[in-house]
């Protein structure tokens, strides 16, 4: 049988009368990016959060690097780092002496735990803002620091709860490059949970959609956009006027009746057979309709979604109850 680094199944948690959890099934590979993935209040934070040990479920069981998370928890937390949704360091400190404190008390000698920090600052970009406190630092700098406290123990499961939000554009693509350093780098196990759906699609090899307390769907991005339909051509004439002629060629080449609304300026059509794109474009030139878009795509991550759970993945999920 596979043994995979983390594995859950059946995990409850209710909280009075409401449910956070209803019976999650999830399994990571080593080395590799699992993201849960899921509206606020989906139950993400607290199924992160029972990996870490720092809940227990009402039922059902884990395994983390093959320990179990009740029965084994002290080996759990050997074995992994936490970054919540929220800044995890003393604003009081700085960023160096923050990373020396938490290697002291991973039992690392005071030189050992001064490297570490140095190593970890220069890593990320934070040497020369080592010495001054986190308040000073900018969203995507605090951030930064956030793993970087996560890793001082050089943990094989890294947990990352929301890594990126608030952040701008830059401050996410630089985050996005550690994370994925880390699983080519050092085979570290990533369980990510997010509501950004570009985030799961960037980063992660495995995907569990999770609303109201379950998860309804899994796979990689790629088989879940295959769930939910073939590929749509698109098509943006360079004359707007000729719209409607375009749209006229491809309902006669695909039988389909193309929406002309989702996007202004293009026809859109699902396409079952990808080999009809060739005879679409020859039909094109001998019109003489010169497209500045022409293009086959899979469904994005946000239309799985909406086809999943009938709402958007910002969405605010009510508790399950």
């Amino acid at each position: 049988m596979t043994r995979y680094a983390i594995e859950a199944e059946g995990l409850v948690k209710r909280y009075g009368k409401t449910t956070a959890l209803a019976g999650i099934d999830l399994v990571a590979r080593e080395g590799t990016v699992l993201a849960l993935l899921g509206p606020n209040g989906a139950g993400k934070t607290t199924t992160t959060r029972m990996l870490a040990t720092l809940i227990a479920p009402d039922a059902g069981h884990a395994s983390v690097g093959g320990y179990d998370i009740v029965r084994d928890a002290p080996e759990v937390r050997r074995l992994i780092g936490l970054t919540g949704q929220y800044a995890s360091v003393d604003e009081e400190m700085s960023g160096f002496e923050n990373l020396v404190l938490l290697g002291r008390l991973l039992d690392l000698s005071r030189a050992d735990a001064k490297a570490r920090a140095r190593e970890l600052l220069e890593r990320f970009e934070l040497s020369d803002a080592g010495n001054r406190a986190p308040g000073t630092y900018s969203g995507g700098m605090r951030r930064r620091l956030d793993l970087a406290a996560s890793l001082v123990g050089r943990p094989r499961f890294l947990y990352l709860d929301e890594p990126t939000t608030g952040l701008d554009p830059r401050s996410r693509g630089d985050v996005w490059g550690l994370v994925r350093g880390l699983v080519a780098d050092e085979g570290v196990t990533v369980l990510l949970t997010t509501q950004y759906l570009d985030e799961a699609d960037q980063l992660a090899s495995d995907i569990a959609v999770i609303d109201h307390g379950r998860v309804i769907a899994n796979g990689t991005a790629d088989s879940l956009k295959s769930q939910i339909g073939g590929q749509s051509l698109e098509i943006r004439p360079a004359d707007t006027a000729r719209l409607d002629e375009t749209a006229a060629i491809v309902a006669e080449l695909t039988g389909l009746v193309p929406d002309l609304t989702t996007r202004p300026g293009v026809v859109t059509v699902a396409v079952h057979d990808p080999d009809l794109l060739p005879y679409v474009v020859r039909r094109l030139d001998e019109s003489g309709i010169r497209a500045t878009e022409l293009a086959l795509r899979l469904p994005s991550l946000d239309e799985v979604f909406m086809e999943l759970t009938g709402h958007g993945a910002d969405a605010e999920a009510p508790a399950a109850a």
